[in-house]
């Protein structure tokens, strides 16, 4: 028998990641996946790095990828919709996307997302997601998967309001089930290196760049 997972979010949570977005770029929602869904989304996650299933995570896309582990330090697995928590995931981040596309007009076309483990020390120097319009990714997000996480343990991913400022505007603690979700091409971000394994997925919703002579999105 197939067991339900509950996708919670739900519309005056959705309303705020909106709010967020269209006033400072970016929102910060606690709680907003069910703690069943996070649980299988944790053994999942835990399941397929015991079978060696990620990888050293790379900068750069298309044949300028290169791995440079003092910018990051993390593994990763891309999500295939392979199960129930995946899809369950995936139907409350295409649920977000109309929403996004009605309140915004941001013509959001597609979402792609991993699996990333951030190893004890591990970490993500600052940076943005997108450049002046050369990347499809307009709109990126953050979901933890770490119980019983503490400010102690670090790992908090540092938000900046704009690309040159000097000083962040606020350090999320990677908690289970909290969404976080910013505007690529804006928000600077960056990973503190964490004190203890770190569990999270990160996605992207993407503009449509196809064109006669490439299909977009490629893998």
């Amino acid at each position: 028998m197939l067991v339900q997972l509950p996708l919670d979010g739900g519309d005056d949570r959705r309303g705020r990641i909106v709010g967020g977005l269209s006033t400072v770029g970016y929102a910060v929602e606690p709680v907003y996946f069910s703690p069943v869904l996070v649980r299988a989304l944790q053994r999942e996650i835990k399941l397929r790095d015991r079978r060696n299933e990620f990888q050293e995570a790379s900068i750069g896309r298309n044949a300028l990828q290169q791995q440079n582990d003092w910018v990051r330090r993390d593994r990763t697995r891309w999500l295939d919709a392979s199960s129930l928590a995946q899809c369950r995931l995936l139907e409350e981040f295409e649920s977000l996307r109309l929403l996004i596309n009605r309140e915004l007009f941001l013509g959001l076309f597609d979402f792609e997302s991993h699996f990333a483990v951030y190893d004890p020390g591990a970490f993500y120097k600052r940076h943005l997601d997108a450049f002046n319009g050369d990347n499809p990714r307009l709109v990126s997000v953050v979901v933890y998967l770490n119980s019983a996480w503490s400010p102690a343990d670090g790992g908090c991913l540092r938000i900046w309001p704009e690309r040159d400022a000097r000083r962040a505007v606020l350090d999320v603690v990677p908690r289970a089930g909290t969404l976080v979700c910013f505007l690529s091409e804006r928000i600077p971000h960056e990973v503190l290196a964490a004190n203890r394994e770190r569990f999270s997925i990160a996605g992207w919703f993407r503009r449509n760049t196809t064109t006669s002579l490439c299909l977009d999105p490629p893998r």
